[in-house]
C-alpha cells in the first residue's frame, strides 16, 4: 500500500477540495461495501484501499504529509501514529458521514438498512428503484384532444416499447408520471417511475393560448370593406363558413364559441378565434388604381383624424 496512488483510488485530482474527496469516498464506499458483494473478495480488498485513501486525504494534516513525502511519511518520525500497509487504522464510517449521534444522516440507509445503531446486523430495508426520465413530442392534435402515443425506451439494450396516455389539452411541459416504469429496484423494492416530459410539435397555421385556438384568416380589401362569408378550418369539425362584417379592419376578433381546446381543469372547451389579416395588393393597374382613388375621395374617411389630439 505505500505505493498506493490514494488520489487515484478516490478518482480525485491531486487538487481536489475537502467536499470533491469526501463525496468520491461515499460513492465508493456504497459501491465496494462488503455488504453490498459478500462473495466479492476483491470487492472487500478494494474497501481496504477505499478506507486508507480517505483516512489519509482526509485528515487536513496527513493529507499534507502525504503531499509532500510521499505514502512514506507515516514511517518518518513524525508520523508515528499512523500504521502503514497491512495495520491501517479503522475508519469510522459513521463519523465520516455525519452518524454518531450528530443527527441528518441515517447510517443505515446508506446500504439499503444493513446495520443497527448498536452495530449489528439487522433486515435491510427494500429501496425503491430509480425514477427514469424521457422526453416525446406529441403532435399538436393528439395534445388538444388526447389519445394514444407509442414510446419506445432502450432499457439495458432491450428496446421497450410503452403506449402512453395524452390527456386531452395537456400543456407543453407538462410531466406524465408512469408508476414503476423506471428502473428495477436491486434490493426487492419496487420498481421506479417512468417521468415522461411532453412537448407539443407546432401546428401549421392554428396557434394555442391557453384553451383557446387562434387562427388567422386573410381577407382581401373588398371582403373587409364590403363583408364576405369566407370558409375557416377547425380542428375537429371540417370547414366552417364565417360571416366577415362590412368595414372589419385587419386585426379584428371573431368568436366560434366552443371549438377550442378542452380545458383539463374545468372539463370545458375553449373557443376559436379568428383573427382578420386584411390582404393589400402590393401592385395595381392604372383602372383598379383610378377605382380607389375614386373610393378614397368618396370616403373622405381618414382612420387617423382626431387620433393623437
Amino acid at each position: 500500500m505505500a505505493s498506493q496512488d490514494y488520489y487515484k483510488t478516490l478518482g480525485v485530482e491531486r487538487g481536489a477540495s475537502e467536499d470533491v474527496i469526501k463525496k468520491a469516498y461515499r460513492k465508493l464506499a456504497r459501491d465496494y461495501h462488503p455488504d453490498r458483494r459478500p462473495d466479492d473478495k476483491s470487492a472487500a480488498e478494494k474497501f481496504k484501499e477505499i478506507q486508507t485513501a480517505y483516512e489519509i486525504l482526509g485528515d487536513k494534516e496527513k493529507r499534507q504529509k502525504y503531499d509532500q513525502y510521499g505514502a512514506g511519511f507515516e514511517n518518518m518520525g513524525g508520523g508515528g501514529h499512523y500504521r502503514s500497509s497491512g495495520g491501517a487504522s479503522p475508519v469510522d464510517l459513521e463519523q465520516i458521514f455525519g452518524g454518531g449521534g450528530g443527527g441528518g444522516f441515517d447510517f443505515g440507509d446508506l446500504f439499503g438498512g444493513g446495520f443497527n445503531q448498536g452495530g449489528g446486523r439487522r433486515q435491510a430495508r427494500p429501496q425503491k428503484g430509480r425514477d427514469i426520465q424521457s422526453q416525446v413530442t406529441v403532435p399538436f392534435h393528439l395534445a388538444a384532444e388526447g389519445g394514444k402515443y407509442g414510446l419506445t425506451l432502450n432499457n439495458a439494450g432491450k428496446h421497450e416499447t410503452l403506449e402512453v396516455k395524452i390527456p386531452p389539452g395537456i400543456h407543453d411541459g407538462a410531466t406524465i408520471r408512469l408508476a414503476g416504469q423506471g428502473e428495477h429496484s436491486v434490493t426487492g423494492g419496487p420498481s421506479g417511475d417512468l417521468l415522461i416530459k411532453v412537448k407539443i410539435a407546432p401546428h401549421p397555421y392554428f396557434k394555442r393560448e391557453g384553451a383557446n385556438l387562434l387562427l388567422d384568416v386573410p381577407v382581401s380589401l373588398a371582403e373587409a370593406v364590403l363583408g364576405a362569408k369566407v370558409d375557416v378550418p377547425t380542428l375537429n369539425e371540417g370547414e366552417v363558413t364565417v360571416t366577415i362584417p362590412s368595414g372589419t379592419s385587419s386585426g379584428a376578433k371573431l368568436r366560434l364559441k366552443g371549438k377550442g381546446i378542452l380545458d383539463s381543469k374545468t372539463k370545458v372547451r375553449g373557443d376559436q378565434m379568428i383573427i382578420v389579416k386584411v390582404i393589400v395588393p402590393k401592385e395595381l393597374s392604372a383602372d383598379a388604381r383610378e377605382q380607389f382613388q375614386k373610393f378614397a375621395d368618396l370616403t373622405e374617411q381618414h382612420p387617423r383624424n382626431g387620433l393623437w389630439s
